[in-house]
């Protein structure tokens, strides 16, 4: 057993409950409800669901690795009294007179962060959330994607073959909608075992106040230097190359944009790094370079080209610096070097919160933020008291229930010391 009382991963419980026959879930108990597509009927939804009660079950489909941006092509709502809805946002961009009618209800959505800012997009924001997910994740559980968690919670089996498709496709085919509609259809008995977990475990107040938090969360801003995340980045070693990468980056993100795909789906990152060590002056020399096989790699290389030459004409002001400033400590890695004591703080830190979270049952980054315990670790406060570092918790933005757990805690390990040097520690 784990200290919670859950059956431990290779034991005899869990190799049973592994061994349990699963009900397939092939069909939403009401069929299928047509998409909402008009106005006339997206009223009656919104007159249903108002009359309805209890929770409301939300999810929203994307088209990601297909279309440009994170923006919904549907979204399924369920509740009791009010059926299923499946309604299309595209036909719809306006959802707002919905959230009116549901606003008050407590929402059930599956991983929440991921889904709250494309429904933001059309009009719907809750006040009120229960996150199976993230439930799930402080309940322990190793394996918290919704079919993994409907499974284990609640003995179905529900298909998931259809969670990579393009769903921007138009008229969406009956399989898919078929697998949306289930979504929602198992979400709110889902919550209530969550929940029921949770008490059980005497989280459940820890995780309404972090379902508070995610509903109270604004939509994300846009990233400063978006095109510093192309995966390979490491390799790109100068100034002048990292331009390239920003001008290959930026003319990828036009022509994803206007011809509304997946950015990946015009050209690879692999491409746009190769590109930008190789620095080839000729369309012939870039479409020779392995990573330009593509359809798009191949249609756009005047533009890829271009891209590169303006990357070399660049004056040296104009190249974007090797790392952005930042207000945040330096990588971990190079702690030991420039500050042992804080090196030292840090590893005391880690292993504390490891141990707490350990016991609690929880990933240690729902306990608290690993980003948190790097700031208090390379800057603890002048003073190291149990309200210097619980005024340093709150303005990081912890909640009350991780703050009375880890504040103790991470006094005493900000106390430790760098160890003495030796006589083989190399001298300053």
């Amino acid at each position: 057993m784990t200290p919670d009382g859950a059956p431990a991963a290779g034991s005899p419980d869990s190799e049973r409950a592994a061994e349990r026959v699963l009900e397939r879930l092939d069909m939403p108990r009401d069929g299928v409800p047509p998409v909402v597509s008009d106005i006339a009927t997206l009223n009656q939804v919104i007159d249903a669901f108002a009359s309805g009660t209890g929770p409301v079950a939300v999810d929203a489909e994307r088209a990601s690795g297909h279309r440009y941006g994170q923006r919904a092509f549907l979204v399924q709502l369920r509740r009791e009294g009010a059926g299923t809805a499946l309604i299309d946002p595209v036909a719809l961009p306006d959802l707002s007179g919905l959230n009116a009618a549901i606003v008050d209800a407590e929402w059930v959505l599956h991983a929440a962060s991921q889904d709250l800012p494309c429904l933001y997009d059309v009009g719907l924001r809750p006040r009120l959330i229960f996150d199976t997910e993230l439930g799930a994740r402080l309940a322990g559980y190793p394996r918290v994607g919704l079919a993994a968690m409907v499974e284990e919670m609640l003995g179905l089996s529900l298909a998931k073959e259809h969670s990579a498709v393009d769903w921007s496709t138009r008229p969406l085919p009956e399989p898919w909608l078929r697998y949306a509609a289930l979504d929602v259809e198992v979400l709110v008995d889902l919550r209530d075992a969550v929940c029921a977990e949770l008490t059980r475990q005497n989280k459940l107040d820890w995780a309404m106040e972090e379902f508070a938090a995610v509903a109270a969360t604004p939509p994300p801003a846009p990233r400063v230097d978006p095109w510093r995340r192309t995966s390979g980045m490491h390799r790109v070693r100068d100034r002048r190359r990292l331009a390239a990468v920003r001008e290959l980056w930026q003319t990828r993100d036009a022509i994803a944009r206007q011809r509304d795909l997946s950015p990946g789906r015009v050209l690879g990152d692999a491409a746009i790094i190769e590109a930008a060590l190789a620095m080839p002056t000729t369309q012939s020399g870039l479409i020779a370079l392995p990573a330009f096989n593509g359809r798009g790699a191949r249609r756009y290389a005047r533009q890829w080209t271009e891209a590169v030459t303006h990357a070399k004409a660049l004056a040296d002001s104009d190249l974007p610096p090797q790392h952005l400033p930042s207000e945040g400590p330096p990588p971990p890695r190079v702690w030991a070097e420039r500050d042992a004591a804080a090196a030292a703080r840090l590893a005391a830190c880690r292993a504390s919160m490891s141990e707490l979270a350990g016991e609690l049952g929880m990933p240690v980054e729902n306990l608290i933020s690993p980003d948190t315990v790097r700031r208090l670790s390379w800057t603890p406060p002048p003073e190291i008291t149990e309200g210097a570092v619980r005024a340093r918790l709150e303005t990081a933005g912890a909640r009350a229930w991780q703050i009375g757990l880890i504040t103790d805690r991470l006094v005493e390990a900000l106390h430790t010391q760098a160890p003495e040097p030796t006589e083989d520690s190399p001298r300053a």
